[in-house]
């Protein structure tokens, strides 16, 4: 079950823009969340780990945050509105994840810049790293593919159920937040 008003938020986002709805059309709203393959990640510590899944994230809401480290939106916008996630929902039971999805820029976006963002951040969080599997020049990391994220910053909510409720560039974290307290408080 979605937390109260939860919905409507995400209805509200969607009706705040055009430009915002055609975003919406390229992720997978209502569809089961694709697993997190191919993924080099490091723990909340910044340990190098063993493979991540969104199981190991609880039972509850998940929240991942697609950035690059050279886009500048993902550190104005994006980071800030993830750390405001990662504090006011430190008690609600919400699985939270960070991946870089290198898809340009790969010399300068690489996993040695994961910790260096994490301790910058102040984020106790799990981070991934992914590139595109191929060497052409569209190719893209798969979990872009299996999100159809449109670019960095790049917000996934997912329910208890493993369907994704949102997928997209903005995210009102105070809205979020305000759906996972209890009623009346």
């Amino acid at each position: 079950m979605l937390p109260r008003g939860f919905c409507c938020q995400v209805k509200s986002l969607r009706a705040a823009s055009p430009l915002l709805e055609k975003f919406m059309e390229m992720g997978i709203v209502g569809l089961p969340a694709p697993p997190l393959k191919h993924v080099r990640w490091i723990d909340e510590d910044g340990a190098e780990r063993s493979p991540l899944t969104l199981a190991e994230l609880g039972r509850g809401f998940t929240i991942l945050y697609f950035f690059q480290d050279w886009c500048a939106g993902c550190h104005r916008h994006g980071f800030p509105t993830f750390v405001t996630l990662a504090e006011g929902l430190r008690d609600k039971r919400v699985g939270l994840a960070v991946i870089q999805t290198v898809f340009e820029g790969s010399e300068v976006n690489t996993f040695d810049r994961l910790r260096e963002n994490q301790r910058r951040y102040g984020l106790r969080v799990p981070f991934g790293h992914t590139v595109a599997d191929s060497a052409t020049v569209d190719a893209v990391p798969t979990i872009i593919e299996s999100y159809r994220s449109g670019g960095t910053p790049w917000f996934v909510v997912i329910a208890p159920d493993n369907r994704v409720v949102y997928d997209g560039f903005l995210l009102a974290a105070d809205s979020i937040i305000q759906a996972f307290r209890p009623h009346g408080a």
